[in-house]
């Protein structure tokens, strides 16, 4: 019976999805290179994100790049105007590989400051100081919709000029 409780505990445990973890940023102040969560600063812009698919099977981000200044706090609202689940993610591209690579792999989802993931008709917001100056990514990590073109450029400072 013990054999028994203990391969249906680990079945179950391996079929959950798993969550990306890291060396993300947290709450209490944790930096990553593209910035940190600011939940608690005055914001000095919104801006509006929409995740969708098209009709001949391109998936991509409206607006398509984004640009900040260094120290900015922008509030992000991002909603899912498609059909599909969408996910945002920015970080570096080496990240974002690294993440895209784990997801091809688990069936995996992110839970951290700098992502959503969004079911169609879902809106989520994210409050950010992008403290770095850099070229940057935000991306759908879900398998295959990276390929199908869902990422854009993120520029903090004059990377993009």
């Amino acid at each position: 019976m013990t054999k028994l409780l203990l391969t249906t505990t680990l079945m179950l445990g391996l079929a959950a999805p798993a969550f990306a973890g890291g060396t993300h940023a947290s709450e209490q102040g944790n930096e990553m290179p593209i910035g940190r969560p600011s939940n608690d600063h005055p914001v000095d812009r919104t801006i509006e994100i929409s995740m969708m698919e098209t009709d001949d099977g391109e998936m991509l981000f409206e607006p398509r790049r984004l640009d900040f200044e260094p120290d900015e706090t922008v509030k992000l609202v991002i909603t899912n105007k498609g059909e599909l689940d969408h996910e945002f993610v920015m970080d570096t591209y080496e990240e974002n590989a690294e993440h895209k690579a784990m997801m091809a792999k688990f069936d995996m989802e992110h839970d951290e400051p700098n992502s959503a993931r969004l079911a169609p008709g879902q809106t989520a917001e994210i409050v950010w100081t992008f403290s770095n100056e850099g070229r940057f990514e935000f991306a759908c990590l879900i398998a295959g919709h990276y390929e199908a073109g869902m990422h854009g450029a993120l520029d903090v400072g004059k990377q993009g000029s």
